[in-house]
Formats: C-alpha cells, structure tokens, sequence
C-alpha cells in the first residue's frame, strides 16, 4: 500500500469522495419471513445481513444458533441437522417465501439460569462469510474476531434497547457479513439496528456506526478497505443521534489528542448522515406494510 495517495490534493479520495462523504448505502427490511426481525444494508461493497429473534424466554445457552444457507446445503445440512437431533437437541429447518430464501436454525433450550430478573438478556452472534474477504476463512464464525464483534455488538444494543421492558427475557441479534470492505462494524450495527425496528423492540434510539480516519491532517468518515488497510489512526462510533449520546467508541491506534475532536465530529456527523438513511428506509417500509395490510 506504499506510495498509494489516499487524498489528493484537490481533496479527493481514491474512490472519488469527498473526506466527509459516505459510501452509497442501501438498505432492506423484513428480508427473512421466518425471523422475528430481518434487514440488508450495503455501505459501499460492504453488505451485511442480520436477524432477530425475540424477546422469548431466556436460555441457559445462546438460544437460537444460526446456519446461514450458503454455509450448508443438501445432504450437508440433513447430516448437521441429524447429528443435533441425535444428540436431545431441537432443530427445527425453515424455508421462506416465493423468493426461495432459506434459513437453518437450532432451537437450544437449556435451564433458565441466565435469565435476569430486572432486564432483557441481550445476546449477539457475528460471523463473516467464507466468500466475504478475497482470503478463504476456515472459521466463517468463532474465532477470536467474531467473538470480540459480537461482544462490541452486544454492548453497543445493550445501551440503546429498552431491556428494562422486557425482564427475564432473551433477544438473540445475529449478523453476517456477507462482502467486506471497510466499515465492517459500523454496516453491522445500522443493519442490525433495522433489524431490531423490524422485530418491533422498543429502543431509546436509532443506533448508527460510521468509521472515520486520519490522513494528511484530514478527517475522513466511513473508511473503505484500501484505506482501512493503509494503517493509520482509525476510529469506531456508534452513536444515539437523537441525545448525542455515545454507545460505543473504538479506536485501534495511537492518535495525538489534538487530532482527536476533529476526526471524531467526522465519525458523529457520519453517524447522523446514516441516521437520516435509516430512518427513510424506515419510513419507507412502514408504508409498504401499511399497503399491504390495506390501511
């Protein structure tokens, strides 16, 4: 990456924007029939996909484990299915609508011991997709990375959903990353946020992410991958953009404190400029179900 220019001298990145400037973003809800609560997003050529479950009662394990459908197929997903079976544990296959989507999920019920007597239990689950990176992962899901993902998803739902409301009780969140490139956390958190909406959870907020970096003296908002892997100072938001309230902050270099207010008002209005996507496509779907249940 070594003599790349990340910001011209017109001040323009190497995929044409602006240093404030995010990718294009689509996003879907209601993806997944069987779900509780679905969304797609697209940051970009990042594109993550989650769904929700819940609240239901609480487990003694993570609740519901999900195989996403291209991890499994055929004669794979019977034997996997089989051995659950054989081994006391529910499992139960679901297939969606006209559109062919599919989804495999193990129903692990064990003892109510996790269970909180004052709160919702909030579980989250990250994985990535074998075909997400130009490299072939081993591990889609369960390696150090995607246990500390969906720990820093965990906490970052934990500060906006009402779990007060919901006490003795288990939401599951489940995302997937199915193309990477930059921005992982923050595409996971606004899909994972529809997706909550979706399923009708009561929130504080919307919850949105946006990344942002430090180049050449300028703050830049929502990294791609070539930028991402150019090293340098970079700094994971998320954000309650109706208080101005902070969910999560993350930053993986060492960054001069000089620098620091600037480059994270790129990342907090990166954040509100998502919140005002979200909350059109929102909007949008709300509409579209309103005319299908005819009101």
């Amino acid at each position: 990456m070594a003599g790349l220019e990340l910001l011209s001298d017109q001040g323009y990145r190497v995929d044409g924007r602006r240093a404030g400037e995010l990718r294009k973003i689509q996003a879907r809800m209601g993806v997944f029939a069987q779900a509780d609560g679905s969304a797609y997003i697209e940051q970009g050529n990042t594109k993550a996909l989650a769904v929700v479950y819940g609240p239901h009662e609480a487990s003694g394990r993570a609740g519901w484990g999900i195989v996403w459908p291209w991890e499994l197929r055929g004669s794979r997903a019977e034997r996997w299915l089989g051995d659950l079976r054989g081994n006391g544990r529910r499992a139960s296959v679901y297939t969606a609508d006209a559109q062919h989507r599919i989804s495999l999920g193990v129903n692990i019920r064990g003892s109510r011991a996790r269970a909180l007597p004052d709160r919702a239990l909030v579980n989250c689950q990250y994985s990535s997709a074998t075909f997400s990176t130009g490299e072939r992962k081993r591990r889609p899901h369960g390696d150090r990375k995607s246990c500390e993902m969906g720990l820093q998803l965990r906490q970052t739902f934990e500060a906006a959903i009402l779990t007060q409301l919901h006490p003795r009780s288990q939401i599951d969140i489940y995302v997937q990353v199915l193309q990477a490139d930059g921005g992982t956390y923050a595409a996971c958190v606004n899909a994972a946020t529809l997706a909550v909406l979706d399923a009708g959870i009561p929130m504080r907020d919307f919850v949105c992410a946006c990344s942002a970096g430090f180049v050449d003296g300028t703050a830049l908002a929502d990294l791609s991958h070539v930028e991402e892997a150019a090293g340098g100072p970079q700094l994971a938001l998320a954000l309650l953009p109706a208080s101005g309230q902070i969910a999560l902050l993350e930053m993986d270099a060492r960054l001069h404190e000089d620098h620091l207010e600037r480059v994270l008002e790129a990342a907090a209005q990166a954040a509100r400029d998502v919140h005002t996507l979200l909350d059109r496509v929102v909007r949008q779907h709300v509409r579209e179900a309103s005319i299908l249940l005819g009101d």
